[in-house]
């Protein structure tokens, strides 16, 4: 059953990216299409997490490719609680998700979980933070990528800046500080989870922790420079996307033996 859901959430996703790139030529039916696509595609992926959470074989999301489908899930819900002016933000959301997924998929995560020998209270604590965070990030560093854009359009005085409505960049500015400030302090509690969790087991601390941790640190420098030096902007939009790109770097990087 799982497997037969994963179609119509991909299938979704990707009108809805495609719907996206329409609507840059010409608003009105493509921008309804896209975030209709979106809307049923999260419904497909939904039913599609809780089949795999009905089942009695194990945590679903414990291994990388679980936690990569549950990820895409996370992104798109968060994408779904923006507001009509930010809708544009599809367009890098949404071929994002659409990807994932098809390499979730690929690596078995959209079918039956795993047993572990981690509890499933811990990896529902430790996987949900992390994940519920870097959702945030990604939001975070789309956001950044749209005020980018903008400005460089703005500065080139292109004359189809006026075609479509977006938010100004001091608007764009502050919803991927605030979008930071929400996420922070979750990476930090999942983080803390994971970190107790090893000196309990006296586990090693392998590369996806360390890569993990110098997420948290890019992130918190993200904060704290726009709080000490007033790095606003375009330089902490850089901070951002340097930010997500190790978040890419560790979803793709996690072995399947790390939750094992």
């Amino acid at each position: 059953m799982a497997e037969i859901l994963f179609w119509p959430a991909l299938l979704f996703y990707g009108e809805a990216a495609v719907g996206y790139l329409g609507y840059l030529r010409r608003a009105g039916a493509a921008d309804r299409a896209a975030i209709w696509g979106v809307r049923l595609g999260w419904l497909a992926q939904t039913a599609l997490l809780i089949v795999q959470a009905t089942r009695e074989n194990g945590f679903p999301w414990g291994t990388w490719a679980g936690s990569l489908n549950l990820f895409v899930w996370l992104v798109v819900t968060v994408y779904l609680g923006v507001r009509k002016p930010y809708r544009l933000l599809g367009l890098a959301v949404m071929p994002l998700a659409a990807a994932l997924l098809i390499v979730s998929r690929a690596g078995g995560g959209t079918g039956a979980g795993s047993r572990s020998h981690y509890s499933n209270v811990f990896l529902a604590l430790h996987v949900g933070l992390v994940l519920a965070a870097f959702a945030g990030f990604t939001l975070a560093a789309a956001v950044s990528a749209f005020y980018l854009w903008q400005e460089r359009r703005l500065k080139r005085r292109e004359v189809t800046i006026l075609r479509r409505r977006a938010p100004s960049l001091a608007t764009l500015d502050r919803l991927a500080s605030r979008t930071v400030l929400f996420s922070l302090p979750a990476l930090t509690l999942g983080l803390a989870v994971g970190l107790v969790r090893l000196l309990v087991d006296h586990d090693r601390i392998d590369a996806v922790v360390v890569a993990t941790l110098a997420t948290w640190v890019v992130w918190s420098a993200y904060v704290v420079l726009r709080a000490t030096r007033g790095w606003t902007g375009r330089r902490a939009a850089y901070v951002a996307l340097i930010g997500f790109a190790l978040v890419i770097v560790v979803r793709l990087a996690i072995p399947a033996a790390h939750f094992s």
